[in-house]
């Protein structure tokens, strides 16, 4: 019965700890791994956990390996790549030209880049808040945070990426 509760937790779950990953590693086959990795060790020991808290245990096993992936990757090349390489979809965008497109372009890459700027954990709870979609309450039992810890790192965080993009919002709200 316990398997049961971890299978439907890993089909639940799966596209959330990708995208966590995608967006911590900036690197879609990294994060592929790490993704396995993750629902790999939440099958293996999934049922140790108390099924309420599965959901919130997988997204911080799979932060806590992007962690570690970051840490090789920075003893390897000794300065981490902010982001590089992420291939996101087209923003949508209703009016057609190349103009409007390489716009959008420049201003999802302008996000990218003050996302990867961002230190621990205020990335991760940014990325798990905005992105995700999470509440405050799984984001604090996912990073094992106090709901005020969450709420004043989201705040900065916000803040930080606000003064990071003021530019490149004015140009993108001129068009």
């Amino acid at each position: 019965m316990r398997k049961a509760a971890v299978e439907t937790v890993i089909a639940e779950q799966r596209n959330r700890v990708f995208t966590l990953a995608v967006y911590l590693l900036g690197d879609r086959e990294e994060a592929e791994d790490v993704t396995q990795e993750a629902l790999l060790q939440c099958w293996r020991r999934g049922d140790e956990v108390a099924p309420e808290r599965l959901p919130a245990w997988l997204l911080r096993v799979a932060r806590n390996r992007c962690i570690d992936r970051l840490r090789a990757r920075r003893s390897r090349q000794r300065l981490l790549p902010r982001l590089g390489g992420l291939a996101l979809p087209d923003p949508v965008d209703c009016r057609p030209g190349p103009e409007s497109v390489a716009s959008g372009r420049e201003l999802q890459g302008a996000i990218l880049r003050a996302l990867g700027g961002l230190a621990e954990p205020s990335r991760s709870v940014v990325i798990l808040r905005e992105i995700q979609g999470l509440s405050y309450d799984e984001i604090a039992a996912a990073l094992e945070m106090p709901l005020n810890t969450v709420r004043v790192t989201l705040h900065r965080g916000r803040r930080k990426l606000r003064e990071e993009l003021k530019e490149e919002y004015a140009r993108a709200a001129a068009c």
